[in-house]
């Protein structure tokens, strides 16, 4: 065999940074000894696996054609030490809502030793890392057309309009699209899923909001509601707390069509390794018979 792991970790680590220097830095390499392996990857081979552009190294079409199976032998490779470390190893998984943030909890109780990278990150963001095999797994709301990424549904989720206990809508507990055009309003960035539910929603019939605020992270739009900043509208599951203790409440919007779907979604040739189809698997098990993410019944946290 002509090439090594060592060789083959560099590679994928300067296809995803496009700079031998960061890919050094990632590998806790010296640059010298990262810019060796590759050289000697492509001489050994005869063949380049770059285009060099400035200072960046982008891949060529056969460095495209390699990085998918690089990545899929490196995944096996670390499988195998992680097994003959008594260990089970996972990678590293997206995250791109609140429901893939309590499956992952119950996951890691069922097996300890393994190893789980979050990203909370928009739709667009995740989608994107995928293609560039960053990540494993993506959990997102809603579709994309990525040529290289492949989706599968998950379960149905609603968004809903929320308020503060003190705000007028409260007392109403629904509004009509007068009403809402009204009112100043906390959102999700352009490039999240729920973002995009959202215009979609009122693109038909949508006068100019007042976005007096547009926030990258669940949480934050919850707290900047409930400081009355403005009424918001995100997932009715990461609701499902503050409806319950009474600092946030739900306002019916029935002229609005709400509803999304959450989407597993991987690289199209991307190995799944037993931790991820065991993930996906419970993942399934989990909402056989649900119809929507409020309906989910999580484990108990030991």
């Amino acid at each position: 065999m002509r090439f090594t792991l060592r060789q083959l970790e560099v590679f994928a680590a300067v296809a995803r940074l496009e700079s031998v220097t960061r890919a050094a830095e990632f590998l806790a390499l010296s640059q010298s000894a990262a810019s060796t392996s590759l050289t000697e990857l492509e001489r050994q081979s005869d063949c380049q696996l770059f285009d060099r552009v400035g200072k960046r190294l982008r891949l060529n079409a056969l460095g495209r054609q390699l990085l998918p199976q690089a990545m899929a032998l490196l995944n096996q490779a670390r499988e195998i030490e992680d097994l003959l470390d008594g260990k089970e190893g996972f990678g590293s998984l997206a995250v791109g809502n609140y429901l893939a943030t309590l499956l992952i909890g119950a996951f890691m109780q069922r097996h300890p030793q393994s190893r789980v990278r979050l990203h909370v990150q928009n739709t667009v963001h995740i989608v994107q890392q995928v293609a560039n095999h960053e990540l494993d797994l993506g959990l997102i709301e809603g579709c994309c057309q990525h040529p290289d990424v492949e989706l599968q549904p998950w379960v149905e989720d609603e968004l809903v309009v929320f308020c503060a206990p003190q705000h007028p809508l409260a007392q109403r507990g629904r509004a009509s699209l007068d009403e809402l055009a009204g009112e100043a309003w906390i959102l999700r960035e352009q490039g999240s899923g729920t973002r995009l539910t959202f215009d979609q929603a009122m693109r038909h019939h949508r006068p100019a909001l007042n976005i007096r605020l547009e926030l990258e992270h669940t949480e934050a739009i919850k707290r900047a509601v409930e400081s009355s900043l403005g009424i918001g509208c995100i997932s009715r599951l990461a609701l499902r707390d503050a409806f319950r203790r009474g600092s946030l409440v739900p306002v019916e919007t029935p002229e609005l069509d709400l509803k999304r779907q959450f989407c597993f979604l991987w690289h199209k040739q991307k190995l799944h390794t037993a931790a991820m189809r065991e993930f996906l698997e419970q993942c399934r098990a989990l909402t056989a018979g649900v119809q929507r993410s409020d309906e989910i019944v999580l484990p108990p946290i030991a």
